[in-house]
């Protein structure tokens, strides 16, 4: 089975708020075995245009997981918080 990773790029609106999303967030992953990768800021655009500043990586054991995560009661309930703190696409890959 191919690992899935969620990638989110990420432009903070409400630093406070974020911070309640970003301790939350972990405690929704572990049902789904999600490890995550890495999460910084942009430093440098190498090509062409990118709006956003932070970047987060998640790897799941699968795109079933992955998708299951996302759309668990548990990360749903976490969505207008994300909405409220931050402008957030979400994209999902496959290994």
């Amino acid at each position: 089975m191919a690992n899935a990773y969620v990638i989110g790029h990420i432009t903070v609106k409400d630093a406070e708020k974020w911070d309640v999303y970003r301790s939350r967030v972990p405690a929704t992953l572990t049902p789904w075995g999600a490890e995550l990768v890495f999460r910084g800021k942009g430093a440098t655009v190498l090509a062409g245009e990118h709006a956003h500043s932070d970047v987060v990586v998640i790897r799941f054991p699968s795109p079933e997981a992955a998708n299951g995560w996302h759309s668990s009661a548990a990360y749903q309930a976490l969505v207008p918080l994300r909405q409220q703190a931050a402008e957030v696409v979400l994209l999902a890959y496959e290994e």
